[in-house]
This record gives C-alpha cells, sequence and structure tokens, in this order.
C-alpha cells in the first residue's frame, strides 16, 4: 500500500452520513439522490460548470488519454461521435498477461481494508466524478448519441446514483454477517467447547466490466462499483465506439485508489483495437471470476455459455410491451406513451415496442376508440411531440450506430405504415443522423413466432399490434415475456379484472410492470434506490439493476477458527 493522502477518518467524515442514508433509502425504497439533477446545480465546491466541463471535454480531443497501468504495448482509439466529428483520443492498448497479475497484486491490502473502507473510497469515487458531471456530459453525449441533456441526467447523477445503490448493497450485504463472534458450546459437566472465530469477506477475483454503447456509465457502474466495493479489481472493456466515459471513470478511480493508499491498479482499462474482440478473450481468463455485460443477446449468450470460470451478469435484449385496453385519461396515455417512444430515439432497453391494441377498440374518458383511431392518435401525439425540430433534437438525439438506421428503415416493409419516420436537421451537428419514430401496424391474431413483433427491433420502431381481445393480449404478452424476455411491461386498464390478470401475467413471467402512466412517468424510465431495472427472472435479463443477488455472489466470508 501506497502512504495515503486520504485517510480512513477523512473519507468517513466526508462520506459516512451518505453511505447511511442510501443504506436507508434501499429499505424504504423512497426517492432520493445525493446528486443534482440541474446542470446549474454545479460550479461550486470544485466542481465543473457549464463552460468548464465543455471545454475540459475538448481538451481531451485529440490527445493521448495517459493512464500510466502496466502493460501498455500500443495505443488505439477510433471513436467517432454519432453527431459527426471524429474524437481524435487514442488509448493505452494492454498486453493482458502483464496487466492481470498486476492487478491482482493490490488484492490483499483492499481485502484487509474491510468493507466500509472499501465503501467510502467508492463514495470518494463517485464524488469525484459528480463534480465533473458537465464533463462526463460531453462525453456521454458524444458516444452514444443521446442529447445533451439527457447525456447530462442519465450519464451523469443518474449513473453515478446507481453507482452508489450498488456500494450500498454490497456493504449491506458484507457487513450482514459479523466479522468476530465467540462461541461456547455447553458440555453438561464438563468444560463447554469454545471457539474464538472470524468471519472476512473475500473477493472472487477480477471482475470484467463489458461496456455499452448507449449507456456507457449508466448500465457500467452497477457492476463496477458493486465488484470493486466487494474487493474485487475491476477490468473495464468499454464498447469501442464508447470509450471515453469509461476511460475517464477508470482515470478517477485509479487516482483515488492511490491517494486512499491503494494500489491503483485495481482498476484498469483495456481498449481493444479496431476488429480485435478482446472481450471474448478476456472473458474466459481464469483470473477473471466475475462479468458484467449488457448488448446483445447472441454474445450474453455466449457469455453464459462459455465463461464457465466466472459469475456472469448478463442484461440482453428483450420485447417490451405496452398492453393498452382502456382508460380513463385518453389524451395523458397518449402523451406518455409518445414520449417514451421518442426519447433517445427508442435505443433504450426498456423502450416500449409492442402496442398490444384490441382490434374491436377501447373505452377511454374521450368515448370508445377503435383500434385505428387508437394508432392514428398515438401517432399524431408522436408527430406533434416533435413536430418542432429544435424539441425534436433535444428528445431524440443521434442514432447511434448505422445498423439502427439500417433497422428502421427496414421496418417500414414489415407492415402498414401509420406514422412514418421523417428526418430532422441538426443545426449544430449536421452530420448527425437525427430520425423520427415510425409506427407499423401488425396483425397478432395469429402469433407467428416468425412476426417482427416476436422479436427485438432496437431502435425508433414501435409496432401497433392488433388482437382480439384483452385476453389475447395477455397470452401474446406472457409468451412474448416467457421466451424473448422484457425490461419492462406496460398497461392501460380502467378495469381492476384486468388489472389483476396483467399484474398475474408479470408475476409469474417476472416482468416489471408500469400501470396507467399518464404523467411526468415514463415506462422506460427507472429511479435507483426504489426502482428494479430488469428482474433476472426472463431471458432479457439474467440479474437486476440493483439487489442482494447482484451483489452477494461477487464475494465468499472465509472462516478461520481458534481455539479460545
Amino acid at each position: 500500500m501506497a502512504a495515503a493522502q486520504l485517510t480512513t477518518d477523512a473519507l468517513a467524515e466526508k462520506h459516512r452520513s451518505t453511505l447511511d442514508q442510501a443504506l436507508d433509502t434501499i429499505r424504504t425504497r423512497a426517492y432520493w439522490s445525493p446528486h443534482p439533477e440541474h446542470p446549474k446545480a454545479y460550479g461550486e465546491n470544485g466542481s465543473l460548470d457549464a463552460a468548464a466541463g465543455l471545454e475540459a471535454y475538448k481538451a481531451l480531443l485529440n490527445t493521448r488519454f495517459e493512464l500510466d497501468q502496466p502493460g501498455t504495448d500500443a495505443w488505439t482509439g477510433d471513436e467517432t461521435s454519432p453527431y459527426g466529428p471524429s474524437l481524435g483520443i487514442e488509448y493505452p492498448h494492454a498486453d493482458i498477461d502483464v496487466l492481470l497479475p498486476a492487478m491482482r497484486a493490490g488484492m490483499a491490502g483492499w481485502r484487509e481494508a474491510g468493507a466500509e473502507v472499501r465503501a467510502l473510497v467508492c463514495l470518494e469515487i463517485l464524488a469525484r466524478i459528480s463534480a465533473r458531471t458537465h464533463e462526463f456530459a460531453h462525453a456521454v453525449m458524444h458516444t452514444s448519441g443521446q442529447a445533451f441533456m439527457m447525456a447530462f441526467q442519465a450519464g451523469g447523477p443518474h449513473a453515478q446514483d446507481r453507482g452508489l445503490e450498488a456500494v450500498a448493497y454490497a456493504y449491506a450485504e458484507q457487513t450482514r454477517t459479523p466479522g468476530s463472534a465467540d462461541w461456547s458450546k455447553p458440555q453438561g459437566k464438563r468444560d463447554p467447547l469454545e471457539l474464538s472465530k472470524a468471519f472476512t469477506p473475500v473477493a472472487r477475483g477480477i471482475a470484467l466490466v463489458i461496456g455499452c454503447n448507449t449507456f456507457p456509465t449508466w448500465n457500467g457502474y452497477p457492476g463496477l462499483f458493486a465488484s470493486l466495493a466487494t474487493g474485487n479489481p475491476v477490468l473495464v472493456k468499454p464498447h469501442p465506439r464508447a470509450v471515453l466515459p469509461l476511460a475517464l471513470t477508470v482515470r478517477v478511480a485509479r487516482e483515488v485508489l492511490a491517494e486512499a493508499g491503494f494500489d491503483p491498479n485495481l482498476v484498469a482499462l483495456a481498449v481493444e483495437r479496431p476488429g480485435e474482440g478482446i472481450a471474448k478473450t478476456l472473458a474466459v481468463r481464469p483470473e477473471v471470476r466475475i462479468i458484467d455485460y449488457t448488448g446483445s443477446t447472441s454474445f450474453g449468450d455466449w457469455l453464459e455459455a462459455n465463461a464457465r470460470q466466472a459469475q456472469v451478469y448478463t442484461e440482453k435484449a428483450g420485447v417490451n410491451t405496452v398492453v393498452v385496453d382502456s382508460t380513463d385519461d385518453y389524451k395523458g396515455m397518449l402523451s406518455n406513451l409518445a414520449f417514451s417512444l421518442s426519447l433517445y430515439s427508442g435505443q433504450m432497453c426498456t423502450t416500449p415496442q409492442n402496442l398490444l391494441i384490441p382490434r374491436d377498440g377501447i373505452t377511454t374518458d374521450a368515448g370508445p376508440k377503435s383500434y385505428d383511431e387508437v394508432v392514428t392518435d398515438l401517432s399524431a401525439a408522436v408527430g406533434g411531440l416533435l413536430g418542432d425540430d429544435a424539441r425534436a433534437n433535444a428528445l431524440l438525439g443521434a442514432l447511434v450506430n448505422p445498423d439502427v438506421k439500417a433497422r428502421l428503415e427496414a421496418a417500414a416493409g414489415l407492415g402498414e405504415v401509420a406514422l412514418a419516420s421523417r428526418e430532422v436537421a441538426n443545426p449544430d451537428f449536421p452530420d448527425a443522423v437525427v430520425r423520427t419514430p415510425v409506427i407499423v401496424k401488425l396483425d397478432g391474431s395469429k402469433p407467428d413466432p416468425e412476426a417482427a413483433y416476436f422479436s427485438e427491433c432496437f431502435g425508433p420502431v414501435s409496432f401497433a399490434v392488433s388482437v382480439d381481445s384483452t385476453a389475447d393480449a395477455l397470452e401474446l404478452l406472457r409468451r412474448t415475456v416467457r421466451e424473448k424476455g422484457a425490461m419492462t411491461v406496460g398497461a392501460y386498464t380502467t378495469s381492476p379484472e384486468t388489472e389483476r390478470a396483467v399484474e398475474e401475467v408479470c408475476l409469474e413471467e417476472s416482468a416489471q410492470l408500469s400501470l396507467n402512466l399518464t404523467g411526468g412517468v415514463y415506462v422506460n424510465q427507472t429511479a435507483a434506490f426504489s426502482d428494479f431495472h430488469g428482474s433476472g427472472g426472463n431471458p432479457a435479463a439474467n440479474a437486476a439493476l440493483c439487489d442482494s443477488a447482484f451483489v452477494a455472489n461477487r464475494f465468499r466470508v472465509v472462516e478461520v477458527r481458534r481455539q479460545a
């Protein structure tokens, strides 16, 4: 261990109250966040304001991103912003035969620090990231294609909240067992049997975080901080198109670890050369004992099948569904759904795809509405929401890669187009590919496993699926979740019986359900400390962000018994 500049007492004074509040909140499930959502909240107490954050981001462009980590054998990087410009940043490429042993070298000191110190160090890392939220927001925006405000909130405070949530769960699980115990077993007339026992949380080994393109920090922080807080070194392998946000995270983590007297190599970065595909190589290394992955089903399935030496946590693809049965706020329902379909061009793993609507229509506070009327009115709501180009750009962001654009263009040939996608010009970034959503009508009266609505069509594509009845919609919902998985399910109904039936399907198939959302909360949004992201109980994900199961198997408790 290096000489500590950040003492345990200083860390406790600064962060213990935050940890206690996080522990309390995961029990109450109430609203709480220590990370401000509004950009104007930054600029004091050492944090970067909007101008300073932008300048800090610009200073990173066209440079070498130094990390001073072992095993650097070359430099690589090929990030191009979905808004057009090349980032021009080169990152260290690692010789993993050198880097992995170096990462393991600091494990003993990190283990001996104990659960509380590890949690406090993690909170200091998050606090420093929070102070640079404006800088991180630009990094997320220009690697994911999110619009700035979404990149600021989802890539900043919301991601930081998820990281803190993981630390709280990790601390709670590690301290569930006492550190020591005196054991005495009566033996009648003989002296009792007496032992002193010590219980130590012991890390599994190196944890590999395989980052995603669309939400590099939001999806990356839970696994990163859950593993680090439970004593594991963490190797971060970013998506090649979204390296910068996680590289910045690794740099901050290494700085804090060193200042706290720990080996900075407990957190390291693995950036791949174009086409190198190092995730598969790393995933089966014997040193790698934990893997966190967000991305395609095919690679997630490969990890689960082949990384047998590791505990694998995956979030893969699913088919998110909304059942529309009836509503007492027709206008509110349409507005809520329009926003959900449009946010970040539908490039969220929680965005609704299938809208199941009875063929004979629904009852509403505005009178009966036929299937065609509901689809027409929803299309008009989306069109109205995105009719102004400035507002459209602020909601849609940019398409993250050419594959999304290709799926969007192909979707128009799958059925009758109720709402055509249109191109939106972005005056600030003329090369950005910005498209409004497409809504396609499909017939679901005879469910076909080859139908488009049985597969995820990632991007701004939604299917208005006509069904014979609400009962048929629930059966289609059940089959879709069971076979394909879902991160979210939504439903609109004024019938208590239908509400119970939808709830029963979601309980049986382990799908997170949102009912009758008509205001400012949307089915594709979740709040840290209160909402569970995914359930781990259907094919879309084998873990939930965040619950005890997400952290408890990242460490084992080792017992040492001594004769008293």
